[in-house]
């Protein structure tokens, strides 16, 4: 058990400093960028304003415009662009979208040559929306719990002439419109997979996938689950907007300088670095040598956390940045229950190996309680907000998640290991006198 507990550890902290050295340096030749190439924030980098009308002149209805928006905000969130703001004009007939820099950019690139707005707006964000109807393969599952994008394309969002909530039954539903051909369409797939799903994508993101309960063949469809009726109305404009009629294009663009001012960063990254000393030098002087494994463990799960952040791409602000010293909260909280119940097995004359195995034991039950909560509260933020508080909600749940592997896993590792050697034995140097 000895050396099996001494090689765990070993390559926990092995782990953590390939972790530590990906962070500082990233790997170039394989895409994967150091913490420092972070996607920051509008709030934090600064960013661009782009003013979005429709080409050719076209003079697009509200509703329309509506439609628009939840495409533009839909490939923001694929790109983990959460840091953003869209908003209609009406009168106007254009759309206003404001995106942070990438982290490879600043306001000098807005008067580069090779500062490509067609490529990294109009192309993107502009383009109109591509709705397909498609079959479902349910063994093909994304982590979100989605389900892949597969062919054959059923009906395309072309042939989708209106779409509205409706009350069915005394319960709030989508209903469907098609044209002559879409209803053809839509008949034959619905015969075809009676009692099977059918997913709506927009562009490669699921919007719904319904099962088919019977064969509609009058183009008149309504799509049932349990739906509020927000989510039914944003649903309704997203299926709508399938047959968009017009392309965007940019008609202007200007430079939005940080919120917080220049050099506001690195003021809050030399923060984060005095708070976490401050919690090492509170931790190891109350729990002595446990407290220095905790800030071991600790200083991985905040590495392990900036390292997924950068990989991903994600847009950090500061709302993440919140979410990121929550994080390291956590940690510290669930690092203290387990220390304190290993304190008390040790009052009462436990071996040092037991008080750990019962310390962790009766501590696992309110750490899992405390993470489960976050987390419900996270994964709310994030279906229910928009923009920076998506940003929250995403820093929030990968921290949760990290902290409680963090606490249960990589710190009792570590302690066992440290518990086995013979300076590792005295229990003085776990806040109780006497040896083990």
């Amino acid at each position: 058990m000895k050396s099996k507990n001494n090689v765990k550890a070993f390559v926990i902290v092995l782990i953590i400093a390939a972790l530590a050295l990906l962070g500082l340096f990233g790997l170039p030749g394989l895409g994967i960028p150091s913490i420092a190439g972070t996607r920051t924030g509008i709030d934090i980098q600064g960013g661009i304003s782009v003013v979005m009308e429709p080409a050719d002149e076209y003079k697009p209805t509200p509703d329309q415009l509506q439609s628009a928006k939840f495409i533009i905000e839909s490939r923001l969130d694929s790109r983990a662009v959460f840091d953003r703001n869209v908003a209609t004009d009406s009168t106007g007939g254009r759309i206003l979208v404001e995106i942070p820099f990438r982290s490879d950019q600043n306001s000098s690139d807005l008067l580069a040559a090779d500062y490509d707005l067609q490529r990294t707006v109009v192309e993107y964000i502009g383009r109109t929306a591509n709705l397909t109807f498609r079959p479902v393969d349910e063994s093909l599952v994304n982590p979100d719990g989605s389900f892949e994008m597969i062919e054959p394309v059923l009906v395309q969002g072309a042939r989708v002439t209106d779409s509205a909530v409706v009350q069915n039954e005394g319960r709030i539903a989508v209903s469907l419109k098609f044209d002559p051909e879409g209803s053809r369409q839509f008949a034959d797939a619905t015969q075809q997979y009676h009692g099977q799903r059918i997913a709506i994508f927009m562009d490669d993101i699921q919007l719904t996938a319904p099962t088919v309960n019977a064969v509609i063949s009058n183009g008149e469809a309504i799509i049932e689950g349990q739906f509020t009726h927000a989510y039914a109305s944003e649903l309704a404009a997203q299926i709508k907007s399938g047959a968009l009629p017009f392309k965007l294009e940019a008609s202007e663009l200007t430079q939005i300088t940080p919120l917080l001012g220049e050099g506001a960063l690195e003021v809050t990254i030399r923060a984060g670095i005095i708070a976490f000393i401050l919690i090492v030098l509170f931790m190891c002087f109350f729990y002595k040598l446990p407290g220095f494994i905790s800030a071991i463990s600790l200083f991985g799960l905040i590495v392990s956390l900036l390292v997924v952040l950068a990989v991903s791409q994600a847009t950090l602000t500061l709302p993440g940045i919140a979410g990121i010293i929550l994080t390291a909260g956590m940690g510290v909280d669930a690092n203290v229950i387990i220390f304190e119940r290993i304190k008390e097995e040790l009052r009462v004359g436990k071996t040092l190996k037991s008080a750990i195995d019962t310390g962790f034991k009766n501590a696992f039950s309110a750490i899992l309680d405390s993470n489960v909560t976050t987390l419900m509260a996270s994964v709310v933020l994030y279906f229910l907000g928009t923009g920076p508080i998506k940003g929250f909600a995403v820093t929030l749940t990968l921290g949760v998640l990290l902290s409680f592997v963090s606490a249960i896993t990589v710190t009792r590792i570590l302690l066992k290991a440290v518990a086995e050697t013979k300076v590792g034995k005295k229990i003085n140097l776990y806040g109780v006198r006497g040896e083990a």
